[in-house]
């Protein structure tokens, strides 16, 4: 097979072969499949084969792989420009639609990444307050920031590793409480005990890099109030729930409003782009306004902003909200009603376009609530659904995406490819 000659010119050349931990295919085992092209729901393989994609780039392509009208303005900014390191229309553009459309952001900056954007937000937090620490939730995920590599999300959890990272000086891991999800007393016992500490709590209002764990609105509410109660920022992680669960993301959904916030995926369009952005009184410590430091050479890099304009207004144009989540609830009401026919235990979660599976019949809101037998289980869902050509991310922790592409004809294919990959898990008896 042509993968399994590329992985083995990989391995040669990169850390496990890959560039990032996921895609080693380390936590289901055997060799990744590497693919060539893709195109709405679809990637098709070095070998020639189509799968069905839900992985999605993990999260970015709401409107599916290569959508006609984002690949039109892409194609006419490369020809147009490339990168610059100048000032240039196109980031003014794509801010101007972010912050008309969410009212809390009344400034940003574009960067490359999510995990940029929050080590950036961190960072102004910490300026902004005159305090170090920050408060973090056992099971999210805020990229690769070394502070915050600490109980974190899904690329850690597969590799059998302590919640954390070598190389993350104990000093700077020191700075980062950690507290659990869907435990409010645990958490008002970390503020009270550092008060004059804390520069800011960040969390994911959708938690979902180590599963998808919803959280009641009512502890998602008292965290914000007693974080302001003691003049502690707030900053909302939405790198993948941003632009997906709504327009204006968790934010919205939940009417709560944060100090900072930090988007990526969605806003580049299937590019590296990512921006950390909120109130004006912060925003302004950034340079070279404040004395905050931020750079980078690629940052608003023109191709990715044309695409992320492109994909929201879209978005917002065929207000594709609703749509996705009607089609993910019909899958997930099937699915489920199937499965509980059948006398099996796994059960689909969803929210909006997100969707995981799990052996829990109920919502699973923490770490602690997943099957010890999930990741070894999933080996086995994975692989029945990558024998069936459908393509999801190769991590039992991982959550799936739907988009624009995956029309109701599609999810019907999907369905009866998911049934028959439950079997195969049941008939391993593990």
């Amino acid at each position: 097979m042509l993968s399994e000659e590329y992985f083995k010119r990989c391995l040669k050349v990169a850390p496990g072969g890959v560039h990032s931990p996921v895609r080693a295919f380390q936590a289901v085992g055997g060799t990744p499949v590497f693919f060539k092209e893709a195109k709405g729901a679809y990637l098709t393989s070095v070998e020639g084969d189509k799968y069905l994609d839900f992985c999605q780039s993990f999260g970015p392509l709401i409107l599916g792989h290569r959508d006609d009208e984002v690949q039109a303005e892409v194609m006419r900014m490369i020809d147009t420009m490339w990168t610059s390191g100048t000032c240039e229309s196109y980031s003014l553009e794509l801010a101007e639609w972010i912050t008309e459309h969410v009212p809390f952001v009344e400034k940003l900056r574009f960067v490359s990444s999510g995990t940029e954007a929050v080590m950036s937000a961190l960072r102004v937090a910490r300026a902004a307050t005159g305090r170090d620490k920050i408060v973090k939730f056992e099971g999210c995920y805020h990229g690769h920031v070394d502070s915050l590599l600490v109980k974190a999300g899904s690329g850690l959890a597969s590799g059998g590793s302590a919640a954390s990272s070598a190389g993350v000086a104990k000093s700077t891991a020191e700075q980062t409480l950690v507290t659990p999800l869907d435990d409010i007393e645990a958490y008002i016992q970390v503020l009270d005990k550092n008060k004059n500490d804390i520069a800011a709590v960040i969390l994911e209002p959708l938690p979902a890099n180590f599963g998808l764990l919803e959280q009641k609105e009512e502890f998602l509410q008292a965290v914000v109030a007693e974080a302001k109660k003691r003049d502690i920022l707030i900053i909302f992680d939405e790198v993948i729930s941003g632009f997906r669960t709504a327009l204006g993301g968790m934010a919205q959904r939940l009417c709560l409003t944060p100090d900072l916030v930090t988007y990526g995926k969605v806003i580049g369009g299937g590019f590296p782009v990512g921006c950390y952005g909120g109130k004006k009184e912060y925003m302004d410590l950034v340079a070279p306004m404040g004395p905050v430091y931020q750079a980078g050479t690629l940052s608003a890099n023109p191709v990715g902003m044309v695409a992320g304009l492109t994909t929201l207004k879209k978005a917002k144009h065929e207000n594709i909200w609703p749509k996705f989540h009607e089609r993910t609830a019909k899958f997930q009401k099937e699915f489920n009603s199937w499965s509980t026919d059948q006398g099996y235990d796994m059960r689909l979660k969803t929210y909006g376009s997100l969707f995981w599976f799990a052996e829990h019949a109920g919502t699973i809101r923490t770490t602690d609530q997943i099957s010890p037998k999930h990741g070894e289980r999933f080996k086995h869902f994975f692989k029945s659904l990558l024998g069936q050509k459908l393509y999801l991310a190769p991590n039992g922790f991982e959550i799936g995406f739907m988009g624009n592409a995956h029309t109701p004809e599609i999810m019907d294919e999907a369905l009866e490819k998911f049934k028959k990959a439950t079997v195969a898990v049941n008939e391993s008896k593990i």
